[in-house]
């Protein structure tokens, strides 16, 4: 069960796709929600602590004016959680890019699912990077929203995308609560029979899941590797999907969270709600 939910409201981008995704996603699963906005101080800033007491108290000042835009962000947020009765708590901060980053990538660690904001590379904003550091960072699942996302959330038709690896397997690992309540799961695979081991393939995956009780079906497609992301998505909305359950893949190039191919397509061109584990 997800009881315990952590979502980054942005202060730089729009917020309403995820006060409506996890308001309504807290409500439905009896979830406490924690609320985490930041007001980004300059990263220059922190500089001027090393010039005397008069420059700390200009990078004090603003730090309290970022933490003031955090408040104003996680005010309307507080405004929809109240009127719908869940437990929750606002955590506004303000903070250089760098430790906002490893504050809420920290944050994450501690809750069952992480719900974000889909980066938008037509905006040029610190909301954009935090999506993915939280991704690298929390060793949970992460519910990415896509920035077109109204209304609330709802996960009755889900698909797994499935290639047989240990971020896909933990992802669907990590969609359990999700999967439990779905009225129907299709088990995505690309190019199966060239990229999937015999030992996970679909259908013992399949049989797996009907362990839990689970029905499932499969869609078995090909694409070439540029293909993939919009192959996915096609499906996703020939299928009515409301959620999409995958392995985040990345890695770390000299201390930089880089992205792998797949997933960064996804994230720039999600038409639908998607949960990743890393």
């Amino acid at each position: 069960m997800y009881k315990d939910i952590l979502v980054h409201i942005p202060t730089e981008r729009p917020m309403r796709p995820v006060i409506d995704g996890s308001v309504s996603l807290a409500a439905h699963f009896n979830a406490h929600l924690d609320a985490a906005a930041v007001g980004y101080v300059a990263a220059g800033a922190a500089y001027v602590m090393d010039g005397g007491a008069a420059l700390a108290s200009v990078f004090e000042l603003e730090r309290e004016r970022a933490v003031e835009r955090a408040e104003t962000a996680l005010a309307v947020f507080g405004s929809e959680a109240a009127n719908a009765g869940i437990s929750y708590t606002c955590h506004p901060l303000g903070a250089i890019p760098v430790d906002a980053a490893r504050s809420l990538g920290e944050m994450a660690r501690l809750h069952d699912l992480s719900i974000v904001l889909q980066p938008d590379p037509a905006q040029s904003s610190f909301d954009n990077e935090v999506p993915g550091e939280i991704l690298f960072q929390a060793g949970g699942p992460v519910l990415f929203l896509p920035y077109t996302f109204r209304g609330a959330f709802k996960a009755r038709r889900i698909g797994i995308c499935w290639d047989g690896s240990r971020l896909a397997a933990r992802a669907m690992r990590d969609a359990a609560p999700f999967l439990a309540r779905a009225e129907e799961i299709v088990i995505i695979t690309i190019n199966e029979a060239d990229v999937v081991p015999g030992e996970v393939s679909a259908s013992n995956l399949a049989r797996h899941l009907g362990r839990r009780g689970l029905s499932t079906r499969t869609a078995g497609l090909s694409a070439t590797r540029s293909e993939i992301q919009p192959t996915i998505l096609s499906l996703a909305a020939y299928e009515s999907l409301d959620l999409l359950v995958m392995g985040g893949y990345g890695h770390s190039r000299l201390q930089e969270r880089v992205l792998g191919g797949v997933t960064r397509a996804m994230l720039e061109a999600m038409t639908v709600p998607t949960l990743m584990s890393h």
